[in-house]
This record gives C-alpha cells, structure tokens and sequence, in this order.
C-alpha cells in the first residue's frame, strides 16, 4: 500500500487509504471491534470521522471501542471534521470550533486529534477566528494538523492569509463518474458541459500547495445516488473496462477503480467508507498495482467524460 508524504516539508507520512467511519454508528461492539483489529492489520490505521456522524454516536462507539481494545493512541492516526450545524446553518465562529473539537475529543476519549477538518465552506467564516481559534487547540495540543473539505482556491487563500497553522488536507468528492476536478482542466476553453468551472482548479491549487486531496464517495455517482460499480444498467461501457481490467490484473473491478484514483499524481488519499474488510482489501489491492497511462484515460472516457 502507498504511503503519502502530505504537507509542504512532507514530515507527516499516512496511508494512501483512510478508514470512512460514517458508517459504524449501527454496528454492534464486537463487530466494531473486530473491524477496527482487521484494518490495523491491514495497514490501515488513518480513521475519518466527523461531528456530525451517526449524531456523534460513531465517534462514541470509536472511542469506547479504542479504549477497551486498549491500543497505542499514537499508532493511530484520528482525523475529524467539524463546522455542520446539521439542518441549520455551517458555524466557523471560534466558539464554536473550540466547543466542536472539545466535543469530539470526549466522544473519542482522546487528547488530541491528529488532524481537524473544517468540513463545509461557512458563507459567514471570519478568517481571524478560525485563526485565533486553530492557535488556541494547537498550543493545547488538542489538534496537531489542520485541513478543510469541500473548499475552493480561493476560500483556502482566505483562511492561509490569517491562519498560522499549515493547510495540509482538503478531502473533495471525486470518483471516475464525480471527476469534474480533471474534465474542467481537460476541456479548458471549451463550451462543453465538462469544461464549466465549478472549484477554481482546486485539484492543481492542492498540487501547487502541497495540500493531499481526499476523496469522499470513490465509487458513488452523483451525490449519494448510488455506486457505479455493477451498475450496468446506468454505465454499461465504464463496467465493461472495469471487468476487462479486472481480469487482466487479477482483482475485482472496485479495484481497478481505486487504482484509477491512485494512478493520479496528485497523490490522492482515499476515504473508503466501507464497513467490510473484504471490501477494503479490494481496494487495497487496487493501491498496489498502477495503470497505464492508456487504461487510465480509457476508464475515464468510458465514463462519459470527453477528450476534445
């Protein structure tokens, strides 16, 4: 499995897969626990929460799970997101990060986060208190890095123009059907559908700034609307390269999508939600092996995308 180097000095090394825990609130202890033995002996010891996940329950069935299994907090690496307030409104207040965080690390029953997310653009951020806010949690020690999801170029020039603290994540949507972030770039110029800019170019941003892009929902299209993978109704041509793949490398055809993701060079860490092992060792397997450059853009075009 790749290891990723993310940060400007490249100092902080994690897995090139994280461990999506959206998904835990409904499992049972022993199978929690069970799930958390298999990734670490998987390889896989980066976890992705947030606040707002399961109403918090699944940072508390993580926590208590951690705790009773009795493992080295500092072999794990517990990244959490905050800012959602659920049905009403996102919140970059300072108090509400430092109240957001505080109630996170009781959940985990942990000192610290080893990284926090700001998880949705708020239209009313106040740059200086996220700032004076991300000081007050680093000097505590409560968060060791720090990073956003679902952000732009520019909203990210906005906090790094106050913000003492390096930006190292931003964990986007992106799968091959969700690719918006490479067809805007590839059909620069153009009247086509692929060619409308809706992220200011975050993908090469990340690059030029030594920010690791996380992908959330890697095998889903549209928003939530279901995975790609088997549906041959819907994406008849991208499941028949996938299943020629398959074969060809000997793994299954989620697989080849997760080694689609990791063929980019941007360096992309992956958010794998999924609560099956057998699944994550799929995906695994797709970190392993590296496409050509030829099976790559056959993927994508498969996909519906266009090369003008």
């Amino acid at each position: 499995m790749k290891i990723i180097q993310t940060g400007k000095n490249k100092n902080f090394s994690v897995p090139c897969i994280a461990v999506g825990c959206m998904r835990i609130a409904d499992m049972v202890e022993k199978q929690l626990k069970s799930h958390i033995s298999e990734c670490l002996d998987s390889g896989l010891n980066f976890f992705d929460h947030a606040d707002i996940y399961g109403g918090g329950l699944c940072e508390i069935n993580f926590g208590k799970a951690v705790k009773e299994m009795g493992l080295n907090r500092e072999e794990l690496i517990i990244q959490s997101k905050c800012g959602i307030v659920p049905g009403k409104m996102y919140d970059f207040s300072k108090e509400y990060i430092i109240g957001a965080v505080d109630g996170i690390l009781k959940r985990l029953q942990t000192d610290y986060l080893d990284i926090l997310l700001l998880h949705r653009p708020d239209a009313l951020c106040e740059p200086e208190e996220v700032a004076s806010a991300f000081d007050e949690l680093y000097n505590a020690g409560k968060v060791r890095h720090f990073g956003v999801s679902n952000h732009s170029p520019m909203q990210i020039e906005l906090l790094k123009r106050y913000v003492n603290q390096e930006i190292i994540i931003n964990q986007l949507q992106m799968s091959i059907t969700s690719s918006n972030l490479i067809a805007a770039g590839l059909e620069v110029n153009m009247t086509t559908e692929g060619a409308v800019n809706r992220d200011g170019y975050v993908l090469d941003y990340c690059r030029l700034n030594d920010i690791t892009v996380q992908a959330w929902s890697p095998f889903q299209f549209g928003f939530f609307e279901g995975s790609f993978i088997g549906r041959k109704d819907k994406f008849p041509e991208l499941n028949a390269v996938l299943d020629e793949l398959a074969e060809k490398y000997n793994i299954t055809p989620t697989g080849i999508a997760s080694a689609w993701l990791f063929r980019h060079p941007a360096g992309i860490q992956m958010i794998a939600g999924t609560t099956k092992i057998s699944r994550l060792k799929e995906i695994i397997a797709g970190s392993e092996i590296s496409l050509t450059r030829e099976e790559w853009y056959r993927l994508y075009l498969s996909a519906g995308h266009i090369l003008p």
